[in-house]
C-alpha cells in the first residue's frame, strides 16, 4: 500500500473533525484503537505509527522555536526548508499571514508539521491540510478555521469570487 503519513491524518481529520477527537496520546486509552481502527482501515503500521508520532508533534507543538515571532517579522528559511517547501507553498504561507489566517507563530507551527511528514517535497495541497489541523487543534481558531476550510474547499471546486 503507497499511503502515506498524510493520508492517514486526512483520514482522522475527515472521520473525527465532526466530534470530539480521541485522546491520541502515548499512553492514552484511544491510542490503542485509534491505532487498531487505522489498521483494519487499510493503513500500514510505519504510517499509523508515524501518524501517531505527527499528532503528538502536534499537541506539543505551541511554540517550536526559540522565541514568539512579531507581527511584521520576515521568515527566512533554512537551506532543508527551502528543498521542502517550494516557492509556490512559501508564497502560501505568506498569503495566509497576509489575509489573517495564520499568525506568525501559527505559520512556524505549521512549517514544523510540514517538515515533520517525513516525506519528500511538500505541495499547496499539503499545506491547505496542515493549515487545517493545526488550526482545528488550536482553541479560539473557529474563525480562522473556517476562512481556511473555505479556502481550501471553494479551490478544490475550482470556484472563483
Amino acid at each position: 500500500m503507497s499511503d502515506t503519513v498524510l493520508d492517514v491524518l486526512l483520514y482522522l481529520f475527515e472521520t473525527y473533525s465532526d466530534q470530539e477527537p480521541p485522546d491520541y496520546r502515548p499512553g492514552a486509552a484511544d491510542q490503542d484503537v485509534l491505532r487498531e481502527e487505522l489498521l483494519k482501515a487499510g493503513f500500514g503500521e510505519p504510517e499509523v505509527d508515524s501518524a501517531l508520532d505527527w499528532l503528538d508533534g502536534l499537541g506539543e507543538t505551541s511554540a517550536p522555536f526559540a522565541g514568539v515571532p512579531g507581527d511584521r517579522s520576515i521568515r527566512v528559511y533554512n537551506e532543508v526548508e527551502l528543498r521542502r517547501l517550494d516557492l509556490e507553498c512559501r508564497g502560501y504561507l505568506l498569503y495566509l499571514e497576509q489575509i489573517g489566517i495564520l499568525s506568525p507563530a501559527q505559520r512556524e507551527v505549521v512549517i514544523d508539521r510540514l517538515m515533520a511528514l517525513g516525506s519528500g517535497t511538500v505541495d499547496k495541497e499539503q499545506v491547505k491540510w496542515v493549515v487545517l489541523m493545526v488550526l482545528f487543534a488550536q482553541p479560539g481558531q473557529e474563525t480562522a478555521f473556517s476562512r481556511m476550510e473555505d479556502l481550501v474547499f471553494e479551490e478544490s471546486t475550482g470556484a472563483m469570487n
